[in-house]
């Protein structure tokens, strides 16, 4: 294989901080699974050095790559467009060469959603959202996009919430409303998805979310973006109350699997890519 054909078939994740990235095994698994001699390259990035970092990967013929905080957000000057939901919300975490250009794409809400999917169709569904950070908003923009019928959002900041909110209307002309978090919130009946979008829960299986377990009702959908633990409190209590529940590592590896998509256009075995993560990840 000649260093051009190599340095084609290379994709990567630049991040300020890139050591210890599970999603490096995750991906390298899929291609090695798939027979593509490709390789997922950690590249730690700073701030200032963005734009030449980007300049040198399409110079270097790069399929794409990912990008994460604090690059989200600052990487979109450097880009030559960007994908649908990746314009409403303001951000991009995956880059795909497109003949001579670089798109910015966002997999965040795709992922939670291809996740999310296999339990519920969201379209004309009522969904609760804890939370108006990056993964929230991600996730509420794709599901605006996939036709669901009215969400709410319950977080704490009303100035971020209300953000949130406004975008939803303005942009993709939802039902939308925000419900300002204090004290513990009952979901309203009715309410057919629950996704709790904050870092509630994160490295910590006790780790409560403020909620009236009682308001969960059985069919309920309840999905969390907490891929560590997999199975966390917020969970164990839907599962309780006979609610369907659904991890957050399933929003991380369909995050990968859309990236290799756009980056390959094959489409990667999600097993062979779970199976990676949790090895990684020592789960």
């Amino acid at each position: 294989m000649s260093a051009a054909k190599f340095l084609h078939e290379l994709v990567g994740s630049m991040s300020q901080g890139a050591a210890g990235n599970p999603t490096v095994a995750m991906i390298e698994a899929a291609f090695a699974h798939h027979g593509l001699h490709w390789r997922y390259v950690n590249m730690e990035v700073t701030p200032e050095d963005l734009g030449v970092a980007v300049r040198g990967a399409k110079a270097m013929g790069f399929r794409g790559f990912n990008c994460s905080l604090p690059h989200k957000v600052t990487v979109i000057p450097h880009l030559d467009g960007l994908g649908e939901s990746a314009a409403v919300m303001g951000a991009v975490n995956c880059v795909v060469r497109r003949g001579d250009q670089f798109i910015g794409e966002n997999t965040d809400g795709k992922g939670f959603l291809k996740s999310l999917e296999t339990e519920i169709d969201p379209k004309g569904k009522s969904v609760v959202l804890f939370g108006a950070g990056g993964a929230s908003r991600a996730i509420a923009v794709e599901l605006g996009l996939a036709g669901t019928k009215r969400i709410t959002i319950v977080n704490r900041s009303e100035k971020r919430g209300a953000e949130l909110v406004t975008l939803l209307r303005d942009k993709l002309k939802l039902d939308a409303e925000l419900v300002v978090w204090q004290g513990d919130y009952a979901v309203p009946t009715g309410t057919d998805i629950v996704i709790n979008g904050t870092s509630i829960g994160l490295y910590d299986a006790k780790a409560r979310l403020d909620l009236v377990l009682d308001s969960l009702k059985s069919g309920m959908v309840v999905a969390d973006v907490i891929f560590n633990p997999v199975r966390t409190r917020f969970l164990d209590d839907a599962a309780a109350h006979g609610c369907v529940a659904i991890d957050g590592l399933g929003m991380l590896v369909n995050q990968g699997i859309v990236g290799v998509e756009y980056w390959t256009g094959i489409t990667p075995d999600a097993d062979v890519m779970r199976k990676a993560l949790e090895s990684a990840m020592d789960l």
